[in-house]
């Protein structure tokens, strides 16, 4: 499958393949993070779990009052994406999808126009299947910085500060992942997806929304799939403390599905209930 030499993007409707962005010099992403967004995995053309994206994208926007477009229908949205897609000849491969919605330039924090801008962007995946990481993830706590619990917390806005400098702490110390905590010293999720522990009763937990953990839409696949398995789920908060008695400990986002952890400092985990679950979740994706 031939892909674009340069990569085509979908800027308010149209396509372009310069690499200069056609943006304001004021452009309040720019400026302020002023944006929200979504990822998305595409399939041999199937977005994967749109409904749940593009619900979650438009509660996001209503929060933060930013004023949603008429035709900002899911069949709108979704045509955007599939001529995105073409552009990049990626309509029948695998790729990753990112929207980007920013608030139009205007304004300092106070926005003066209520329109938005929307960007959308389409790049190759070489895996055709969610994947079980062969090795475990390496992963200690990340904690120079908190991220407040609260319902504000769980978007997926521009604003990505604490994810970016936590980052830059994971390759510092030679980490594939980091734990982030909130101001309670609970821990709510990794640097790049939700996080689920497998307790001594083979129960699975995962932090309640109100800790300030993402809304992730892979997360909710997870809790659904594990419950129709006969798995008991629970959304409860857990210290680090926590994780020295657990017997599996896995991240969750879209892109990648289910990544395990085979080690926290001098604990060491296994990965049956996430091998499990990574099956169904490809059968879930093939019927779906």
């Amino acid at each position: 499958m031939s892909v674009a030499t340069q990569p085509a993007y979908n800027f308010n409707g149209k396509i372009h393949t310069r690499p200069e962005l056609p943006l304001n010099l004021n452009n309040r992403g720019l400026h302020y993070g002023d944006g929200m967004f979504e990822t998305l995995r595409v399939g041999r053309g199937k977005i994967y779990f749109w409904e749940d994206h593009y619900f979650r994208l438009m509660a996001s926007m209503r929060l933060v009052r930013m004023e949603i477009p008429m035709h900002f229908s899911p069949e709108y949205l979704e045509t955007e994406i599939e001529k995105t897609l073409e552009a990049n000849k990626l309509e029948q491969g695998h790729a990753r999808v990112k929207i980007l919605v920013i608030r139009k330039a205007g304004g300092y924090y106070t926005p003066t126009n209520p329109d938005v801008d929307c960007l959308i962007t389409a790049e190759p995946l070489n895996e055709a299947t969610y994947t079980l990481n062969d090795k475990g993830y390496q992963v200690d706590l990340y904690k120079d910085f908190f991220k407040l619990s609260g319902l504000f917390s769980n978007l997926k806005t521009s604003s990505a500060q604490l994810y970016t400098v936590a980052s830059v702490f994971r390759k510092e110390n030679d980490l594939d992942e980091c734990l982030l905590l909130n101001e309670k010293k609970a821990v709510i999720e990794g640097i790049s997806g939700n996080v689920f522990m497998v307790n001594k009763a083979g129960e699975l937990l995962t932090p309640p929304l109100a800790d300030g953990c993402l809304k992730g839409v892979m997360r909710k696949q997870i809790i659904e799939l594990a419950e129709e398995q006969g798995y008991t789920v629970k959304e409860e908060s857990f210290n680090p403390f926590a994780l020295q008695k657990a017997q599996e400990l896995f991240f969750t986002n879209v892109i990648r599905g289910l990544r395990w952890t085979a080690q926290y400092r001098k604990k060491s985990y296994q990965n049956t209930v996430a091998q499990e679950l990574t099956k169904k979740l490809n059968a879930r994706v093939l019927l779906g």
